[in-house]
């Protein structure tokens, strides 16, 4: 079966053209041009991932993510945006986006990243028995996809869950940046890309709010690691 995508973009040419793109590579894509169309479709009918840009009249991108992470749907989340700055890419995060691209993009490039999102949402269906991972005092479930620091869940994105379940199977161990980028988004962003940089920061965020402070390490010039608390 076909993987169902759903396109929300209020750019005409840009979303002709993602969507003759997508049909060629085997998706099934259903199209809408603004974020009140996008959550009446998502709520109707599932889809295996949804593309939605920031910028739409309405509801914007954020806003629909928002509603939908509220309302328990886990769907692969993939933002467009044409704002670069590290804080408008925190803001995609916060609202609950696995991962996000800035326009201009290259169609490969968008490509790359549905497949590795459909291969992580595979991965995470499968039904081998995972063991809860015990570092100090943090739990991560992978079964349930559920993190908590002593008594303290805290809720994270499907890509910061990946990345910290990642470093938790590697505690101890420094994992540099290109096997990082490898084993989450299937993929090399290039030295200039400060992606990783991102979802770490806002990782850190939310474990330190839970009350699990110098978890995450960084190894300048190399990568990072977890140690217990």
């Amino acid at each position: 079966m076909p993987h169902r995508v759903l396109l929300a973009d209020d750019d005409r040419a840009i979303r002709e053209s993602l969507v003759r793109a997508l049909d060629l590579e085997g998706y099934h894509v259903t199209e809408v041009t603004d974020g009140v169309s996008a959550l009446a479709t998502a709520r109707r009918d599932d889809f295996d991932v949804l593309i939605l840009d920031v910028m739409m009249p309405g509801v914007d991108g954020l806003g629909v993510c928002r509603v939908l992470r509220a309302e328990g749907d886990r769907t692969p989340i993939l933002m467009l945006t044409a704002r670069v700055e590290t804080p408008d890419r925190v803001a995609g995060l916060d609202a609950g986006a696995d991962d996000y691209l800035p326009k201009p993009f290259e169609l490969d490039e968008l490509l790359a990243r549905l497949r590795a999102l459909l291969r992580r949402t595979s991965a995470d269906t499968g039904t081998a028995p995972l063991r809860t991972l015990r570092l100090g005092e943090l739990a991560v479930d992978p079964a349930a996809r559920r993190v908590w620091w002593q008594s303290t869940e805290t809720t994270l994105s499907k890509t910061e869950f990946d990345l910290l379940e990642l470093l938790v199977r590697n505690a101890g161990i420094v994992l540099d940046r290109t096997t990082i980028y490898q084993r989450i988004w299937g993929y090399e962003f290039g030295s200039e890309s400060k992606n990783l940089a991102v979802y770490i920061g806002y990782l850190r965020r939310k474990l330190d709010q839970a009350g699990a402070t110098d978890l995450i390490h960084t190894v300048r010039g190399v990568g990072y690691s977890v140690r217990p608390a």
